[in-house]
């Protein structure tokens, strides 16, 4: 791996779980202004606490060495909980500055998962890393 994409794959990891990390606390601590926004969504706010829960976890799972299948599914758990953030401010007409968070923790995702290490993917049939 060159050093130019370790230094992507890091800056963009470290952004990605500093994200999550803290969306997550906002969404276990079920802070006011989180809820407010969560329920003018039309969500109940009890899924709050397992989205926190999950964010939390996949930020561990992306960090830690080893895994590479929980990796996995990590990314994508990421991807889908921001792409369907996105979605639903769309859906409900929310202002425009509500769609830069989960854009930015979208392409973070993406940015991560392209340009993590070989040991950080799951390895193939013939030995080599997807």
């Amino acid at each position: 791996m060159k050093k130019r994409d370790k230094i992507i794959y890091w800056i963009a990891t470290l952004w990605l779980a500093l994200g999550m990390t803290s969306t997550g606390i906002v969404q276990l601590l079920k802070v006011d202004e989180e809820v407010t926004m969560f329920t003018g969504l039309g969500y109940p706010d009890y899924l709050l606490t397992l989205l926190g829960v999950w964010k939390i976890l996949g930020v561990i799972a992306i960090l830690l060495p080893r895994f590479p299948l929980v990796k996995e599914w990590a990314y994508a758990g990421f991807f889908f909980n921001m792409s369907g953030a996105v979605y639903s401010h769309f859906a409900s007409g929310s202002d425009p500055k509500e769609f830069f968070g989960p854009a930015l923790l979208i392409v973070l995702t993406l940015v991560s998962w392209y340009f993590r290490p070989s040991d950080r993917k799951i390895p193939t049939a013939i030995g080599t890393a997807v």
